[in-house]
């Protein structure tokens, strides 16, 4: 730490009227002012330095280095800077803070400001030169800086994540599930009275075809927010189309890290992924919502629910079963395989399956989970649990537990849906199935109860905790008891992708009994005869 008396710099953004408090506890040779103007300047060996001065006509106060300092917020209008006592020759390998300062400001607003100014001066982005804050942004601008993202997601998973989004095929892929690009399409347009001279974040852009529905829709601005290399093909697409792109500003970088000149009135994204919350951009998608989105302000979508229902289809459960056989030769090459036939199995059945798949084979009416994106707060992601309760409508062999979501764009206009439900027109997201190992064997009124429990990890998706229990039914069963229970654990980010073999949805008016045959390893195909319910080809129906 230095006593500079040097005048200061006119060309770095000021923090006037912060309150400075000395929380060390060893004594200084030197006597605070209780109210200082703070600024990022950097040294004259090109360090960044945090500085503070008490009037404009006296030099700074004090100063130190950024590389080796810390800040940790302590409420809405404090926070407290940490830093390196000099001399630690120790200080890569086992840091030691001995001097600590807190810092009182005048607004949530400028202590917001101050955080972000020191993490880019700290890491040698400085973005608020010149006396100017953001300032205009040219199409792909790109900004760095450490970021609640960086901190909770690993790296390798990250860069996986932005390569994959950063390519164009991928992105036609979703461009062309019409059921998507429709239905936001007509959210949008039949909702352009919200769009009307609004400024709008598109939140994750991609290529940035929802931006340019917003600006069809009349949108003042849109900032289309994009951390991938897409960001660069997205400029080229809104240069493509002068007629809309000059509302379009392409911002290349992590919604968690960039700054926007102005508040949004509407934000829009795509932030689902399978199950809706793979991925976990809708962690994002509420970080844009507090960063950038003025109050009472309007999101597209604004709500998600997470569908559930059990189902039985014993085709599947055997197709996976069998894939484990391999392990079960003794002689493989003289090696016996047999010790890892049970860790097989259990690997397959941790594999959520990904298809489309006939609602008959639902086993009772579906329940289903909301998450509203307009009040949820992010730590609610973290962890998600969904109570099971449902009633059997047949008595079958259930398999495991179906699930698909929904969104909701809450128009002004119109309201729209978005749907993944199984018997509806089919969508990149598939529905997708937790099949369980073992079976429970459940009765016509039976009650299935149970838990699904997800747990983000930073590997972007989630570990799937899965318990369904059939309870006592018949004479009695108002007096509870658990006859059968069955527990799984899945992992969301690998699931199994069964898309090679859809199978065929038959109109629900279609009601004959559906009989289901199983391909054996040797290729007998035997008819197990599987009675579907009568009742459950409408069960999708809202």
């Amino acid at each position: 730490m230095e006593i500079p008396s040097e005048p200061k710099p006119t060309h770095y953004l000021d923090f006037a009227c912060v309150t400075l408090e000395d929380l060390s506890p060893s004594t200084s040779s030197y006597t605070l002012p209780p109210v200082v103007t703070a600024f990022f300047a950097p040294s004259n060996s090109g360090v960044p330095q945090l500085r503070f001065q008490q009037s404009e006509s006296v030099g700074d106060v004090f100063c130190f280095g950024l590389c080796d300092s810390q800040l940790v917020n302590i409420g809405p209008l404090e926070t407290l800077v940490v830093v390196e006592e000099a001399g630690n020759s120790d200080a890569k390998n086992n840091l030691s803070f001995s001097k600590a300062f807190k810092l009182g400001f005048r607004t949530p607003e400028q202590r917001r400001a101050f955080d972000i100014e020191f993490e880019q001066w700290k890491h040698g982005v400085p973005h608020s030169q010149n006396g100017l804050s953001a300032g205009p942004m040219e199409n792909g601008s790109i900004i760095y800086s450490t970021s609640k993202f960086d901190n909770k997601i690993e790296a390798s998973s990250a860069k996986m994540y932005f390569h994959y989004y950063g390519q164009l095929l991928h992105q036609q892929n979703m461009l062309q599930d019409y059921v998507r690009t429709g239905t936001y399409y007509s959210a949008v347009i039949e909702n352009c009275i919200d769009f009307q001279d609004r400024v709008v974040v598109d939140v994750g852009a991609g290529s940035g075809i929802l931006s340019l529905f917003a600006a069809q829709a009349g949108a003042k601005h849109v900032y289309a927010v994009e951390a991938s290399e897409m960001a660069d093909y997205a400029s080229r697409l809104v240069a493509g189309n002068p007629s809309l792109g000059d509302r379009i500003t392409v911002i290349k970088g992590k919604v968690e890290e960039v700054e926007l000149p102005e508040k949004a009135d509407i934000l829009i994204s795509e932030p689902m992924g399978t199950l809706l919350v793979n991925e976990r951009m809708l962690e994002t998608y509420v970080i844009a919502r507090e960063r950038f989105l003025v109050p009472n302000g309007k999101m597209f979508p604004s709500l998600g629910r997470i569908h559930v229902a059990p189902f039985s289809d014993e085709y599947l459960f055997v197709e996976i079963a069998n894939k484990a056989l391999f392990w079960q030769q003794q002689n493989f090459y003289g090696v016996d395989l047999t010790p890892l036939y049970g860790s097989a199995f259990q690997g397959y059945f941790s594999q959520p399956v990904v298809d489309a798949f006939d609602p008959r084979l639902l086993v009772s009416p579906p329940s289903f989970h909301t998450l509203d994106f307009i009040s949820i707060k992010e730590e609610e992601l973290y962890e998600i649990d969904i109570p099971l309760s449902f009633t059997a409508s047949v008595g079958t062999r259930v398999h495991g537990l179906a699930c698909w979501f929904d969104v909701l764009f809450n128009g002004s206009s119109v309201q729209r849906w978005l749907t993944t439900a199984p018997g509806s027109p089919t969508t990149h997201w598939y529905q997708m199935r937790c099949v369980l190992s073992q079976p429970i064997y459940v009765m016509a009124g039976q009650e299935i109860t149970g838990k699904l429990h997800m747990v983000a990890h930073s590997s972007q998706s989630y570990t799937i905790y899965l318990t369904l229990s059939a309870k006592m039914w018949g004479a009695g069963a108002d007096q509870g008891g658990i006859l059968q229970t069955s527990t799984g654990k899945l992992e969301l980010k690998e699931p199994y992708y069964r898309l090679s073999q859809p199978l065929t949805y038959i109109p629900p008016q279609d009601q004959q009994i559906h009989q289901q045959f199983i391909s054996t390893q040797d290729g007998n195909v035997t008819n197990i005869g599987l009675q579907q319910p009568q009742n459950l080809g409408n069960l999708m129906n809202r």
